[in-house]
């Protein structure tokens, strides 16, 4: 194998020997040295740096390097491309953390020179290095922290000078390794809020292919911790006021603002203003959510109407219909509530809904005053047991919690059932049909029970 490479050697060296017969001290040749046997020197010695990383001599090829950038380091970018390839093997095959560091320190250095030499270059300057700097940087110096920051903010300062804005993609990298840090106590909040206010602008109007780097943006500020309702208030609510129709800023700050949980009123704001704009069942649903929340049943009523009307999925009928319901109770208008649970019933008559019985029952059994206080009143309660005897099974299947809390009720309405005495003064037989004639319940058929 030696004398192979020997031969590869000897036949390169003969190539390039006649490549070099041209006239070295032509003007295009100047950038190799000052004579014509340094130029020749530092050419051949160029081509053996390409030669000794083929052949995979590390030492070789570094003792060639080092002539270039001490003789001729602006001649020829190739020499910082094969250096970064040079000392990225040396710094895998380090046999200890002290010569690792030697080579990484070389690297960086490589890096540095190479903005030296070339930065003015109009594609791959001073920004495009940086950019290789600081990723090279994330690779083997992860640990430094500071020095991870400062690196990729020289790379954006690059690209926001020569670019007049920032590559998405570096910003990314960057903001990440901020929120880490902030997770970590190396930063404070307002450092990651800035630093979000900063750069979110550079994220707008991105292409199809770039369009998931603003969702990992947004989703590394959203995941944080440093996105509170106060701090997206601070920063956004100047924004809307400047401009409160414009659609990609409130959805954006809908999202921010609901991944934190926030329900102040600045948040219900910016939702009710999205979703005047961009009306949707999800927007609906959580504003109605938000509104009972507060207690405030009306506005969490409209909003679960609205959510309805634009719901086409049965599933998500039904739920409606249920929530609906439910705060009709909340507010007392059973008969309303009534009409509400019978609908979800009926959105797939072929599948039982244990919530609506559930529900319906409580409505029976609670607009049953109106029936007086005699047996007529005490009667509505066969019916509510029906239901809620109707829900206990299916509820068992999807909800123990609240199967429980149904058989409970169940106990209460039997014990509300009229007494023995009572049904024989009223000729009523115990397991008669029975058609409840007051209430909400009226024209409802059940079966005479005794308590």
């Amino acid at each position: 194998m030696k004398a192979v490479k020997l031969f590869i050697g000897l036949a390169f060296a003969l190539v390039a020997g006649s490549a070099y017969a041209q006239d070295l001290s032509a003007p295009q040749y100047a950038k190799w040295g000052e004579t014509v046997e340094q130029r020749e020197k530092n050419i051949l010695a160029s081509n053996y740096l390409k030669q000794e990383l083929a052949n995979q001599d590390y030492n070789r090829a570094a003792m060639y390097l080092q002539q270039l950038l001490k003789e001729c380091p602006a001649a020829s970018e190739n020499t910082f491309v094969r250096g970064v390839t040079l000392y990225k093997n040396k710094i895998n095959r380090a046999t200890s953390l002290e010569e690792k560091k030697v080579y990484v320190d070389s690297l960086f250095l490589l890096y540095d020179l190479r903005v030296e030499h070339f930065g003015s270059h109009p594609k791959r300057g001073t920004a495009y290095i940086l950019d290789r700097k600081a990723s090279e940087y994330m690779t083997y110096c992860e640990g430094d922290r500071e020095g991870l920051r400062k690196v990729f903010e020289a790379a954006i300062a690059a690209q926001l000078e020569i670019n007049g804005t920032v590559d998405p993609a570096t910003a990314v990298v960057y903001f990440k390794n901020l929120c880490d840090d902030y997770k970590n106590d190396i930063v404070d909040a307002m450092t990651i809020m800035n630093a979000y206010d900063t750069y979110a602008k550079y994220f707008e109007n991105l292409d199809a292919s770039q369009a998931e780097l603003k969702t990992q943006f947004d989703a590394c500020f959203g995941a944080s911790g440093a996105a509170s309702c106060e701090n997206l208030q601070k920063i956004f609510e100047p924004k809307i006021a400047a401009d409160p129709n414009n659609e990609a800023l409130l959805a954006q700050v809908f999202q921010l603002l609901f991944k934190a949980n926030c329900t102040n009123d600045f948040s219900l704001m910016v939702a009710e203003k999205y979703y005047a704009i961009k009306p949707q069942s999800s927007i609906a649903m959580l504003l109605a959510q938000i509104f009972q929340d507060k207690e405030e049943f009306a506005k969490a009523n409209h909003y679960l109407r609205e959510a309805l009307a634009k719901e086409t999925d049965p599933a998500e009928r039904e739920n409606l219909l249920i929530r609906i319901g439910i705060l009709e109770m909340s507010e007392k208008n059973y008969a309303a509530a009534i009409k509400s649970f019978n609908e979800s019933i009926n959105v797939d008559p072929e599948e039982d809904n244990g919530l609506a019985y559930y529900f319906l029952a409580q409505c029976y059994a609670n607009g049953s005053g109106s029936c007086g206080s005699g047996l007529a009143r005490r009667a509505v309660y066969w019916y509510a047991y029906d239901l809620v005897s109707k829900a206990i099974p299916l509820l068992e299947q999807t909800d123990a919690k609240v199967a429980a809390q149904a058989r409970s009720l169940a106990g209460s309405y039997r014990s509300a059932f009229p007494s023995g005495e009572e049904c024989f003064f009223a000729e009523l037989a115990n397991g008669a049909s029975y058609t409840i004639g007051c209430g909400l319940a009226k024209g409802k058929t059940t079966r005479v029970r005794y308590r």
